[in-house]
């Protein structure tokens, strides 16, 4: 009996001498210095690189629900495990900054040397500064890339000038869509008897139709108004594109030293009377955002929307049950069907960047249709690329998604070179003046032109 304690007592002293051994062994996940390492770590051509990518607008890292549709969406937090199991050894980092003041905060960011990967709307400032990657080096040596992907005039629409070039060349690949289109609500206009918006609206038509439109609906007794645009941030835009259905234009030029603004011409001038004459059947506020507030819902009372983004009207119209009721004419194009701001965001490479090859990558990550979708699905953001007409989402919104990528393909482009410069604010500032009488048309244009070209002079 006693033999037998004994060898069942040496047996247990082996295991826990065992347990002790395997408990101490080189595996263990505590390193030398007390601090955690991840044993399970994948080794590979990236590792130890990290990249940071700055981001503008609505974009969450952790999935989130919206408290109207109660639908939840998938954070950016997705897109980072996907590039990175792509990538072993890579890390993202995002930096998400908001729309208001990103020019200002962009130009501190790139200037500190806190990103890789730039959202960067305002590309033509940046690329003369010189503080931005060219790319036709990294798009000529990889033959993974291809420009085709990219929907018509996105990626000329991006091409800026560097610091010593004289054509334009290629610092941004198309990231974000985005267009501006008129949209209207064919319920009103059913109530009414007007004939619809035909597809590519000239401003008598537009005149009209808000005139017969604007008064006591005739079917709900409710008081309708015509038409509804935004008299401030966005109206230097909206008075751009009136010149341009009439055959004018912003001005001309590329580079700063090469720009000359027709701000007083008289298309400008017509076009600023045009939308006096327009705020006749609008409702009060326009010069404060306000006024809109039943549009796209089913208590509606605006016939005809100006200067409209799909950001703010695709989704947005289907999760309130009106896909269907609403519709989007193109904005006024010119007698060769160009007119229309180039909108969306290009990323860029910061020229000081120091993982320029991971960074490459993550771009051409950015603009692959999962990214893409990604945007389309989950961000409430446009796709910069011709595959998504092939998605299923897309076919949900075909109605409104079909003439939203016509219009991405036939803006006036380049961007407007000074779309995020003091020029953009000086003429949005007179055109508010002029909205509220406190100038004339022709006084608001001509003081906006003088204003624009001191700054441009003291900007040379």
């Amino acid at each position: 009996m006693k033999q037998v304690k004994s060898v069942w007592l040496m047996l247990l002293f082996a295991l826990v001498i065992t347990v002790l051994t395997v408990g101490c062994s080189s595996d263990d996940t505590a390193g030398d210095d007390g601090s955690e390492t991840n044993e399970d770590a994948v080794e590979g051509d990236w590792d130890g690189q990290t990249i940071k990518v700055q981001l503008i607008g609505d974009f969450d890292l952790e999935d989130s629900t919206d408290p109207i549709t109660g639908e939840t969406t998938q954070g950016l937090q997705v897109i980072k495990d996907e590039f990175e199991s792509q990538h072993p050894g890579a890390t993202v980092e995002f930096i998400i900054m908001p729309w208001e003041g990103y020019t200002e905060k962009t130009q501190a960011m790139i200037t500190s040397g806190e990103a890789d990967v730039y959202q960067m709307p305002g590309i033509a400032d940046f690329a003369a500064q010189g503080v931005v990657e060219p790319l036709e080096p990294y798009i000529e040596e990889d033959p993974d890339f291809d420009l085709d992907r990219f929907i018509d005039n996105q990626v000329d629409g991006w091409k800026a000038l560097g610091p010593d070039s004289d054509e334009l060349g290629i610092y941004g690949l198309p990231f974000l869509g985005d267009a501006r289109f008129i949209a209207y609500d064919k319920q009103l206009f059913d109530e009414w008897g007007v004939e619809y918006l035909s597809e590519y609206p000239t401003m008598d038509e537009v005149t009209e139709k808000a005139k017969q439109m604007t008064g006591e609906n005739p079917v709900t007794g409710e008081k309708n108004y015509g038409i509804w645009f935004r008299g401030d941030w966005s109206s230097a835009f909206t008075l751009i594109n009136l010149a341009e259905g009439q055959n004018g234009s912003w001005g001309s030029g590329f580079a700063w030293d090469e720009i000359e603004f027709n701000f007083d011409s008289p298309e400008m001038v017509s076009g600023l009377e045009w939308l006096l004459e327009m705020q006749e059947y609008a409702p009060d506020g326009l010069v404060s955002d306000q006024g809109s507030e039943k549009w796209l819902t089913p208590d509606n009372d605006i016939a005809i929307m100006l200067n409209q983004g799909p950001g703010d009207t695709i989704m947005s119209a289907y999760a309130q049950g009106l896909g269907d009721r609403i519709a989007i004419a193109q904005e006024f194009k010119n007698d060769e069907g160009v007119g229309g701001m180039f909108a969306g965001s290009p990323i860029t490479m910061a020229k000081d960047s120091e993982n320029k090859d991971l960074a490459w990558e993550w771009m051409k990550f950015a603009t692959s249709e999962t990214v893409q979708q990604y945007i389309f699905e989950e961000a409430n953001g446009m796709p910069a690329i011709q595959a998504a007409e092939t998605w299923d989402s897309y076919a949900k919104v075909e109605n409104l998604m079909d003439p939203t990528m016509e219009a991405m393909s036939t803006p006036w482009t380049p961007r407007y070179p000074w779309a995020s410069s003091q020029p953009r604010f000086i003429l949005t500032s007179e055109v508010e003046a002029a909205l509220t009488g406190e100038r004339s048309a022709q006084e608001a244009v001509e003081k906006a032109q003088v204003e624009s070209e001191e700054w441009l002079e003291n900007r040379n």
